[in-house]
């Protein structure tokens, strides 16, 4: 039942004191634990699509902290190998990838999704079986604006200049791409839900500084029609939208995107925000990562405002981006201490 989770309780618009609390990239370098099985697995794509060592990555941060959410240990650069496009990563540089041509967008087609990721649906079979019953199951994708720029950009890239100017200059062609991306998620967002998945969570890493028109055309619309199509398949488990660094289109975004809860980054004013978002939606965030790493006071003190500034409405405690991988582990100890009331004075 809803109620024996209490994450899922804030998602479906409850308040819960203290508040439930996880972390974007829970699950990862900062482990001695995750360290250990990554040494076994030299590529990540592998690594991500075996369903053993993805579990066992995805349960350990829920083994040591007892954090109130599992999110699926995966990547958001899944989804371009569904349409042929070859996705690799280079150690010490990230993730890399044939640098798309617009030209080449219309001979793009959406592959099986469901069967490709496949083995995402058995990581979380496997995780669901595995996890305490009070704890929530999240699935993600990448949003398709983020996964369009990697996949013009060839990888990473500051200021997407490539994929900005696209989306002006070429726009049928760039929004057929992000048709085909929506669709393709879209699927594989439903495929997670049924393999229990108990919430799904959008990820926009790329949504800071964009203009007005821009950012209907490729945040909102594009985010939307996920929304629009995990729902008409009947899957009804909270959606949870994360446009990183949106400023002032937040509000936006969260009114009409369909979402049911919102994640918010380190950057945006929480008094701005409880004033704009539609009230009543949950949360979650906002912790700056950095002051997780200083610790100390600095990150004692953080964590007070923030559980101040949220506790009118339905709040998950989570950073406002990853956690980084050189993170004490005695800082996270301390942050779920804190969250939940049991930290000496």
């Amino acid at each position: 039942m809803v109620h024996d989770k209490p994450l899922l309780a804030v998602l479906k618009g409850e308040r819960r004191d203290p508040p439930p609390a996880w972390m974007m990239r829970q699950a990862g370098r900062y482990l001695p634990e995750y360290r250990k099985v990554r040494a076994t697995a030299p590529d990540f794509i592998a690594f991500c699509l075996d369903p053993e060592k993805a579990a066992e990555v995805t349960l350990q941060p829920i083994r040591r902290f007892g954090f109130d959410g599992a999110i699926v240990f995966a990547d958001i650069l899944l989804i371009p190998m569904t349409l042929g496009r070859r996705v690799w990563f280079e150690k010490g540089e990230g993730p890399k990838l044939d640098p798309l041509a617009m030209s080449d967008v219309d001979s793009l087609t959406i592959g099986d999704a469901e069967t490709r990721l496949g083995p995402v649906g058995e990581t979380l079979s496997r995780v669901r079986a595995a996890l305490p019953h009070e704890t929530t199951l999240i699935g993600f994708a990448g949003a398709p604006w983020t996964v369009a720029t990697y996949m013009i950009e060839g990888g990473g890239s500051k200021d997407r200049l490539q994929s900005r100017a696209a989306a002006w200059r070429e726009p049928e062609r760039f929004d057929r791409l992000l048709d085909l991306l929506a669709t393709a998620t879209a699927r594989y967002l439903v495929m997670q839900a049924r393999s229990g998945a108990d919430a799904l969570k959008i990820f926009d890493s790329w949504a800071e500084g964009l203009p007005e028109p821009l950012f209907e055309r490729v945040v909102i619309a594009p985010t939307k029609a996920i929304v629009d199509q995990v729902r008409a398949a009947g899957v009804t488990v909270p959606i949870i939208g994360f446009p990183k660094g949106a400023g002032t289109h937040y509000a936006r975004y969260a009114a009409e995107t369909g979402i049911d809860a919102i994640a918010l980054d380190h950057g945006l004013d929480p008094v701005w925000a409880d004033a704009a978002l539609p009230q009543g939606m949950p949360v979650q965030g906002q912790l700056d990562p950095s002051a997780l790493f200083a610790g100390g006071e600095a990150l004692d003190s953080e964590i007070a405002r923030i559980l101040a500034a949220w506790k009118n409405r339905p709040h998950i405690f989570n950073l406002g981006h990853g956690i980084s991988p050189d993170v004490p582990v005695a800082h996270v100890e301390r942050l779920l201490e804190c969250v939940r009331g049991k930290a000496g004075a």
